[in-house]
């Protein structure tokens, strides 16, 4: 019995030893995968790299047309507000080659090509804002518009973009065979050449408070895709800078150190402040969304913050009790959901309760007039279209007395040029309907034809001649009676 138990704890010890064996060996495995998952060192080429990007840095001959062709094609998409030309400009644009060279000169305390970088990005810098100023000054359709709007406040977003878009860019550097598409994209999304052309515009405009902030907004591009470039080379171990000189070295190590921790101290209170900044607009947001606009009783017209001095106003349409604004007081500086707005002050402007009735009434009357208003124009617009077919029918049958008119006129020429070739002796003719009454009530329209005979001419000759005529003309005119009137 006592070998049986020790042959099962034995086999259980065994059995736990194999899957501890077994979990390591699964631990080591993924742990293998993550490394040669993510692990770049091995397809790092350190000197194709530190050339290509020396390459980049100088400026002058064909970099400066491009650059001031790529300042030309960003400004004239600013203005026309084209997301597609602005990018087509940051694809063209040369501004990343002296900054990748200011973060490697860091990075491999090469004092040399940080001088050669800072003066051709200073010069770059310079040279954008010139042509940018002259396009926005001389060209006369320029106006505000979303595409310049954006470059102008920057955010705790341009800050991530540019950090990881640096990150991108250098690991697509140090890559055997640089790979394109990523510093195209880099180039899109870290917008270096957009700031510039939005400064210019300020500059042009005198508006400093869009040249300051566009600016800020490529300083902060600036430096941490440097910042990036820096930390991935400092992975990767590229080589340090070798001078013949052992105090030369140390000497421009320690400025090197001293310039990195200078530009670094801004860099890291610039991300502070930007990111207080878009969590303090985030919790103003939310705050506006969860504790006013759910509230039925509360009418918000717009809202005011600012941020300098920890104000936010409130402009309501309503009357704002003191009992709502203190609650809405203590929301805003006490709920753990707006932590970062609790020095902020509320500042509220409401209608009285007077106002607002008096404003609700005139609404409603005026509301009525218009009805009103409405339904009599209604009124005339039929009233117009009744006119309208009545002098279309008028002038229908105005048109068609003319018609008949012309027709009779027609008919009797003819009439008349038949009797004189009849009777020769006839010397004038004429036809009018005669209108007579004998009980001074009734009216009578008689056809009466007047003919005037040649005066040689007996009375005995004449009547048979007139009752002949007379007939001839009741069977043209297709009258029932016709009387003659013989004219002297």
């Amino acid at each position: 019995m006592e070998e049986d138990a020790q042959k099962n704890i034995s086999s259980k010890e065994n059995s736990k030893q194999n899957v501890q064996k077994d979990a390591r060996g699964l631990f080591e495995s993924i742990k293998q995968f993550l490394i040669d998952l993510f692990d770049f060192r091995h397809d790092t080429d350190h000197e194709a790299t530190i050339e290509a990007i020396k390459a980049d840095i100088p400026f002058k001959g064909a970099t400066a047309w491009i650059l001031i062709f790529a300042v030309f094609v960003a400004s004239i998409g600013l203005n026309a507000n084209s997301t597609a030309v602005v990018i087509g400009a940051m694809l063209i644009s040369p501004l990343m080659g002296p900054i990748l060279g200011i973060g490697m000169s860091f990075a491999l305390n090469d004092i040399e090509t940080f001088k050669k970088s800072l003066i051709n990005l200073g010069t770059m810098i310079g040279l954008s804002l010139f042509a940018s100023f002259l396009f926005f000054y001389f060209f006369p359709l320029s106006e505000d518009n979303s595409e310049l709007l954006g470059r102008v406040s920057p955010d705790i977003r341009d800050v991530l973009i540019a950090f990881f878009g640096g990150l991108a860019l250098m690991v697509a550097r140090t890559k055997k065979g640089t790979i394109a598409s990523v510093i195209f994209g880099v180039a899109i999304a870290t917008a270096l050449m957009p700031p510039l052309c939005t400064a210019g515009y300020g500059l042009a405009k005198g508006n400093f408070s869009y040249f300051i902030g566009a600016m800020y907004l490529f300083t902060i591009n600036t430096i941490f895709i440097a910042l990036a470039t820096f930390l991935v080379l400092k992975l990767l171990r590229f080589p340090m800078h070798k001078y013949a000189n052992a105090a030369k070295r140390k000497r421009y190590s320690t400025i090197a150190t001293v310039v990195g921790f200078a530009v670094m101290i801004p860099a890291i209170f610039t991300f502070i402040n930007v990111f207080k900044e878009n969590q303090i607009k985030n919790e103003i947001e939310n705050f506006i969304k969860t504790e006013i606009k759910t509230n039925q009783s509360l009418t918000l017209i717009d809202y005011d913050p600012n941020i300098e001095r920890k104000t936010l106003k409130l402009n309501f349409f309503n009357e704002v009790t003191d009992a709502t604004y203190n609650d809405l007081n203590n929301e805003l500086t006490h709920n753990v959901f707006y932590s970062s707005l609790k020095e902020f002050k509320l500042e509220i402007k409401g209608s009285d309760t007077k106002s607002f009735e008096i404003i609700t009434t005139a609404y409603k009357e005026k509301r009525e007039e218009l009805q009103e208003t409405k339904n009599t124009i209604a009124d005339l617009e039929k009233q117009i279209i009744d006119l309208q077919e009545t002098i279309s029918s008028l002038n229908r049958r105005i048109e068609q007395d003319a018609l008949n008119k012309n027709q009779n006129i027609i008919a009797f020429s003819t009439i008349a040029k038949d009797a004189k070739i009849r009777y020769a002796d006839i010397q004038q003719i004429g036809f009018a309907n005669f209108l007579s009454s004998k009980d001074f009530i009734k009216i009578d329209t008689i056809p009466v034809a007047t003919i005037k005979w040649n005066a040689r001419m007996t009375d005995s000759i004449i009547a048979p001649k007139e009752r002949e005529l007379r007939a001839w003309l009741q069977k043209e005119l297709s009258l029932d009676t016709l009387f003659i009137k013989r004219e002297k």
